[in-house]
């Protein structure tokens, strides 16, 4: 697996007000990786396909999606349902991140394959402590062996202060 520095995080946001927020408020969370975004479904189909031939396949095994269900031309969905079905890229762990509070749908995502769900608040100080705290996840998530290592344990410090 790689190292937490290795992974490009790939947001999939068509509204550029949410994309910025989204970003800036991973980098207030210590969050150095890149980070692709992209505007809307077709676009990160062939963006992640594209990575699918053998020269690309180390750069699969080192993304983590962010992505909106609500998304023209391709919808969340149906990205969620393309990447999941299909055998080089059902490993990517992919975090949706929308506005729908709505269980059914929440349900349909999990069945489909994401591996987190989390609603975008409304209000903007709440949706910019969530997005801090899904920053933190981020940090956690692609650990090479699963544990806090000095570095986590820091940013986890310097962000709530203990």
């Amino acid at each position: 697996m790689n190292k937490i520095n290795d992974i490009t995080i790939v947001l999939v946001e068509d509204d550029p007000g949410h994309a910025k927020l989204i970003e800036r408020n991973l980098r207030r969370a210590l969050i150095k990786n890149p980070i692709i975004t992209i505007e809307n479904g077709r676009k990160a189909l062939d963006f992640i396909f594209k990575k699918t031939d053998k020269k690309g396949k180390a750069e699969l095994d080192s993304l983590l999606i962010l992505l909106d269900l609500n998304l023209p031309e391709v919808d969340g969905y149906q990205v969620l349902k393309e990447l999941k079905s299909n055998e080089s890229t059902k490993h990517i762990p992919v975090i949706v991140l929308t506005s729908t509070e709505d269980q059914n749908e929440i349900n349909r995502c999990y069945q489909l394959g994401c591996n987190v769900f989390i609603t975008k608040p409304v209000d903007y100080s709440q949706f910019a402590d969530a997005i801090t705290k899904l920053g933190l996840f981020v940090l956690i998530v692609k650990l090479s062996n699963g544990e806090f290592d000095a570095s986590v344990k820091e940013n986890l410090s310097s962000v709530y202060g203990r």
